[in-house]
């Protein structure tokens, strides 16, 4: 009897796997952190390999913790840091270079250059998506651009481009699969949401050659499975969605107008919007939540770059916390922030500004300022950068007479009581935590056990969804706006700070 199934949580910061039960219930977990490298101000890459040896060991590590052997797994689903790009040998695995991570704004000039000629339309309506360094497409073009060799190499079949989910795909089934999910595939630039397929005009914009992609396949099916000698059974292979979609997933938000915020290194927040690909009047991005039986379906994205993240400047760079679970007690030691506002924009500003440019800020300073208001301010920057994609996803969705009436929560910052009741509060609507945090995780498994008929249907999973804590908003509506209103003053004196140099690394 297989009564498990094991998700792979391949991160920013750390890969993680995740033994689920029939329950929805976590039996086991590991996880594994790895290196950040930053060559150069704005450009973030991660090691390829040391990604799979992370993956691959805490996988091993997940089965050994809950007591079971790779034959007690029903599939395997997998989720994973979008937008973040590995091109590898396809005969060897070896990757040609670090991956490039979705962080990193090494092509945010030419992004510009692209804007300049006229492509920003073109993008928008066929990928949902705005052009912007972020994304996929600009940093494969550049590794063919400047890696010796490598764009002849592409053009003749010999190299892969995949996002995260294709890479560890590649390396689970021994080399014999190169495929991505829909939405993965909508977050890369290169492929058209609404006939669900690469695009032969965006290849060309981008110069990208269509020998190098992977094959786009549903978020739910079995793929394929793992090498015989991996595991020790040949597990299927069930399930992908990028983390935010996934995540969506795990909070059971199937039908129209359910969100999600996830709290993670950026912080991610989705609403279904179903069959329809709504056009966001409000810098939204339009984007695949996921694909089964050849259905899409459809999300509002808003994305924060630095969410978690914040807290680990706090402990990495300015040293002011041992551990990131210090940072709630700190915070709470003050009553406010003193007056202090940090804007956060160590990577540029996401929705709905998408200034590549902006940089962290912080504001209000006195000779009465502390580590705790600097920890407190800290938080509520997540909880503010939060509160401006509701307001714009809000806009966007009532024409159509959808309105969100609550917030599913997840992800590391979610734990954190006071900052979703601040979250709440800034909000303006309830912020509801499930017992299951790991919904990110919780997707992929989900995904993968229904194509494997693990579990039945979408009710069965509903019933699974339970209700940890619920935090009702307490601030007036004045007394929001006034404090959004200070918010807003903080964020335009972040904006436009740097300025990028002709090979595209930035400088003020």
């Amino acid at each position: 009897m297989t009564d498990y199934i094991l998700a792979l949580d391949q991160g920013t910061t750390s890969s993680r796997a995740i033994v689920f039960d029939r329950q929805g219930q976590v039996r086991a977990r590991a996880q594994k952190e790895f290196r950040q490298i930053f060559p150069q101000p704005g450009w973030v890459e991660h090691d390829a390999l040391e990604i799979w040896s992370t993956q691959s060991g805490v996988m091993q590590e997940a089965l050994s913790s809950a007591g079971i052997r790779a034959s007690d797994l029903a599939a395997i689903g997998i989720t994973n840091q979008r937008e973040t790009v590995v091109v590898w040998d396809r005969r060897t695995g070896q990757p040609i270079h670090h991956a490039i991570v979705w962080q990193d704004r090494r092509t945010a000039a030419f992004c510009d250059e692209l804007a300049a000629a006229g492509h920003t339309e073109l993008f928008r309506r066929k990928t949902g998506l705005v052009l912007d360094a972020y994304f996929s497409g600009t940093k494969v073009r550049w590794l063919l651009d400047h890696v010796p060799g490598a764009r002849a190499r592409a053009e003749a079949g010999e190299l892969c481009f995949g996002t995260v989910d294709s890479w560890l795909v590649y390396q689970l089934t021994g080399g014999q699969l190169h495929v991505t999910d829909a939405s993965n595939a909508s977050r890369t630039l290169l492929y058209d949401i609404h006939t669900g397929g690469w695009d032969d005009e965006l290849l060309a914009v981008l110069d990208v050659p269509r020998a190098i992609l992977p094959e786009v396949r549903s978020s739910s099916e079995v793929y394929g499975t793992t090498s015989p000698g991996l595991l020790g059974a040949q597990v299927p292979i069930a399930g992908i969605a990028g983390d935010q979609q996934a995540a969506t997933f795990g909070q059971v938000c199937v039908d129209v107008g359910m969100a999600k915020n996830t709290y993670g290194t950026g912080c991610f927040m989705l609403l279904n919007t179903g069959t329809e690909a709504v056009e966001s009047q409000h810098r939204l991005l339009t984007t695949v939540a996921w694909q089964r039986d050849a259905q899409r379906t459809y999300a509002l994205e808003g994305g924060v770059f630095v969410g978690g993240a914040v807290v680990q400047w706090l402990r990495d760079g300015l040293g002011i916390i041992r551990s990131s679970a210090d940072v709630e007690a700190l915070a709470a030691s003050v009553p406010d922030t003193g007056g202090v506002v940090l804007v956060p924009a160590f990577v540029g500003l996401g929705a709905p500004y998408w200034d590549p440019y902006a940089r962290g800020t912080v504001v209000g300073l006195t000779r009465g300022t502390t580590a705790a208001h600097l920890a407190r301010a800290a938080l509520e920057s997540v909880a503010f950068q939060s509160a401006e994609l509701l307001e714009a996803m809000q806009q966007d969705v009532r024409r159509s007479g959808t309105a969100v009436s609550e917030v599913r929560v997840d992800g590391g910052g979610s734990v954190n009581d006071a900052m979703m009741q601040f979250q709440a509060d800034i909000l303006g609507v309830p912020v509801v935590r499930p017992q299951v945090t790991e919904t990110t995780a919780l997707g992929a498994a989900f995904l993968a056990g229904r194509a494997v008929d693990f579990w039945a249907d979408d009710a069965e999973l509903r019933s699974l969804w339970r209700v940890d804590q619920r935090f009702e908003p307490r601030l007036g509506a004045d007394e929001r706006a006034a404090r959004l209103g200070t918010w807003k003053r903080a964020v335009e004196r972040s904006r436009d700070w740097a300025r990028p140099d002709h090979e595209g690394a930035l400088s003020v």
